[in-house]
């Protein structure tokens, strides 16, 4: 891996069912995210509900940054940064749909050689219910969240 962080590859996977209103918030900050000028080591993905299927993408970057819906108790938009560890720590109470999707395959790359270091940048969800837009909570928290995630970049 790199020392310069200028270098080091950065993966942004956004998580979520896009059918289920805010549970597809990760993949509605990506597809903004993808309209952005980034930099060119930065690599966002929308990986919908199969984070495994980006494996090979998450093994080979120096810096993870998943975004997703978080239910963790807080108000609808709260934005919270967490590590793979907070999300196993909570065991049987889980904080998204796809935290086993995004644990595992953590797990299957560090089996295969390891990962690079991984923040989780979740954001309270109000509605999860059939419909493809957020709900009114959530899109105004949309900037804010993008703002949490560019901040992973410094």
């Amino acid at each position: 891996m790199n020392s310069d962080d200028s270098l080091k590859k950065t993966l942004i996977v956004g998580v979520g069912n896009l059918l289920l209103k805010d549970e597809g918030v990760g993949v509605h900050a990506v597809h903004k995210l993808q309209e952005m000028q980034l930099p060119d080591n930065v690599q966002v993905l929308d990986a919908g509900t199969a984070a495994m299927d980006f494996l090979t993408e998450i093994q080979s970057a120096d810096r993870i940054v998943f975004i997703d819906a978080v239910k963790a108790g807080g108000e609808p938009g709260t934005i919270y940064r967490l590590t793979p560890e907070d999300v196993a720590a909570r065991g049987e109470s889980r904080l998204s749909l796809h935290e086993v999707g995004v644990l595992e395959a953590l797990s299957m790359a560090e089996h295969l050689g390891g990962h690079g270091d991984v923040s989780i940048i979740g954001v309270e969800p109000k509605e999860i219910s059939w419909g493809m837009e957020l709900s009114a909570d959530l899109q105004s928290k949309l900037p804010a969240l993008i703002e949490a995630v560019l901040a992973e970049l410094e």
